[in-house]
C-alpha cells in the first residue's frame, strides 16, 4: 500500500498494522497528519483472536467500516455460554438482555480478512502502509522517542524520524521491553493450543454464532469454541503453563487430545471433524506495561498489555486503545505538546475498562467461584456481567460488581500507569 519509498520523517510512525495500529493510523491520518504504518508481515496473514465484543461497535462506526462488517460473511455473535465441568450447559448470556438493538450483536471474524479490512481503511484515510519491513529499534534522544530503525523489504537498513512513535507491535512489545516496563500478570500465566476444524457440530438459530466456553472435568483447563464462516470452528484449550507444558512430556497433539478426553460436552461436537492446520501454541500471554506513554511515544493494543482470552477482549481493547491514543495524539499536535503526560492522557480511563475485564477474568479462574451461585445470591448483578461481556465498560459503571464477588474469594485488581 505504499507506492514510493518512505520519506525520512513523518508526524507519526506506527509499528504494527493490526487492529490497534490500523485504528490509530486511520483516526490520525484523517486529521491531516502524515502517518506511516510499518508492518513486518504481508497481509492477509493468519492471526488468532477471532471473537469480537459488541462494544467494538462504537469504534467500527467511527472508523466508517460498520456497514462493511454488516455486509461481510462473518458469523453473527449474539451471546456467550459456559459449560460446567460436568458438561451441563448454563443459560447463555445474551448481549441483547441489556439493550435489544443492532449494536448488541457482533461477529466472529477470520482475522486475515478483518485485519485486511482495517488496514485498507487506514490507507484509504491517508495513512501510508509499508508491509514486509521490520522495526529493529525505537530511537531515543534524551529519553524522548524520535524515530525508528527499520530493516526494509530489500534488507537495507533505514532510519525514519517521527514526532510520535506508536508501538502497536503486539506481543513483541518493543518499547516495553526496551524500557524494561513489561511485567507478567501474576496469577494468569496460561498457555493455549489451538487450530481450526471443519465439520464441527454447531448450535442453530440465534445460538449458532455463540462463543462457548467448556470447562474440563477438574477445571485444570478450558476450551474455547468460536464458530467461523464456511463451516469452520476455532477450538483451543487453555490452561496454566505449568500444567499444560512444563510438567508433561507429550506433544501438543497429545496434550490437546488428553484435555479433550476430560471435556465430555465438547467431545461429541468435534467427533469426525477435520483439523485444517497443525496445532499452534502460545504461552505466557497475560502481561502489562507499567507505563502507557512517554515523551514522543505511546503503547496501544497488545504492546500495552494483554488480558487472558476467556472473554474475547483482545480486539475490543486493541480498537479502544487505538482510538483513545489517536485522540490524545491529535490533541498533542493541536497543543504542540508531545510529552508523556499528554500522549498518555487516555491512560486512566482506558485502564478502568481493562481492570473491569481483568476482574471478571479472575472470577473465572477462582475455583470456589460459580457464576450460577453468585447470580442466585445477587441476581441484580447479571446486568453488570452482561455489560462486561458486551464491552460496555466505558459506558456503564460496573465496579460495584466486584465488591460482591470478593465475598466468593475473587481477588480485585486495579492498575495504575504513568
Amino acid at each position: 500500500m505504499i507506492e514510493t519509498e518512505p520519506k525520512q520523517e513523518y508526524d507519526v510512525v506506527i509499528i504494527g498494522g493490526g487492529p490497534a495500529g490500523a485504528t490509530t493510523a486511520a483516526l490520525v491520518a484523517e486529521q491531516g497528519h502524515d502517518v506511516l504504518v510499518i508492518e513486518r508481515d504481508q497481509f492477509p496473514r493468519f492471526k488468532i483472536g477471532e471473537s469480537l465484543m459488541p462494544g467494538t461497535y462504537w469504534t467500527l462506526q467511527r472508523l466508517g467500516i460498520f456497514d462493511e462488517m454488516k455486509r461481510s460473511v462473518f458469523v453473527r455473535k449474539h451471546s456467550v455460554q459456559f459449560y460446567t465441568p460436568s458438561g451441563k450447559a448454563a443459560a447463555p448470556f445474551y448481549f441483547s438482555e441489556n439493550e435489544p438493538i443492532e449494536r448488541s450483536q457482533t461477529w466472529q471474524v477470520l482475522r486475515s480478512e478483518f485485519d485486511q479490512m482495517m488496514i485498507a481503511n487506514a490507507h484509504h484515510k491517508g495513512a501510508q502502509v509499508l508491509h514486509g519491513a521490520n522495526v529493529l529499534e525505537v530511537l531515543f534522544e534524551e529519553n524522548k522517542a524520535v524515530g525508528v530503525r527499520v530493516k526494509m523489504p530489500d534488507k537495507s537498513i533505514r532510519t525514519i524520524k517521527a514526532t510520535v512513535v506508536v508501538d502497536a507491535s503486539g506481543q513483541s512489545a518493543l518499547v516495553a521491553h526496551k524500557l524494561k516496563i513489561w511485567e507478567k500478570e501474576d496469577g494468569l500465566q496460561n498457555a493455549a493450543i489451538f487450530s481450526h476444524f471443519e465439520g464441527v457440530r454447531r448450535d442453530t438459530g440465534i445460538d449458532e454464532g455463540a462463543t462457548i466456553i467448556f470447562h474440563t472435568e477438574k477445571q485444570d483447563s478450558w476450551f474455547w469454541f468460536i464458530p467461523l464462516a464456511n463451516n469452520v470452528v476455532s477450538i483451543g484449550v487453555v490452561g496454566d503453563i505449568e500444567f499444560l507444558f512444563k510438567n508433561r512430556s507429550e506433544t501438543p497433539e497429545e496434550i490437546f487430545a488428553a484435555e479433550l478426553a476430560k471435556c465430555p460436552a465438547l467431545q461429541p461436537r468435534i467427533e469426525g471433524a477435520k483439523q485444517l492446520f497443525p496445532l499452534k501454541t502460545t504461552k505466557e500471554f497475560s502481561y502489562r506495561s507499567s507505563q502507557l506513554a512517554g515523551d514522543g511515544w505511546v503503547l496501544i493494543g497488545d504492546a500495552a498489555g494483554f488480558v487472558d482470552p476467556i472473554y474475547s477482549s483482545g480486539v475490543f481493547l486493541a480498537l479502544k486503545s487505538g482510538e483513545m491514543a489517536a485522540d490524545a495524539i491529535n490533541e498533542a499536535f493541536t497543543q504542540g505538546d508531545f510529552s508523556g503526560r499528554q500522549l498518555g492522557s487516555f491512560g486512566p480511563e482506558y485502564l478502568r475498562g481493562v481492570d473491569a475485564m481483568k476482574n471478571l477474568v479472575y472470577a473465572f479462574y477462582t475455583r470456589e467461584f460459580s457464576f450460577g451461585r453468585f447470580l442466585r445470591k445477587y441476581p441484580e448483578c447479571r446486568k453488570d456481567i452482561v455489560n462486561i461481556l458486551v464491552g460496555n465498560v466505558y459506558r456503564e459503571p460496573v465496579n460495584g460488581l466486584f465488591e460482591q464477588m470478593a465475598e466468593f474469594g475473587v481477588p480485585s485488581v486495579q492498575s495504575s500507569s504513568t
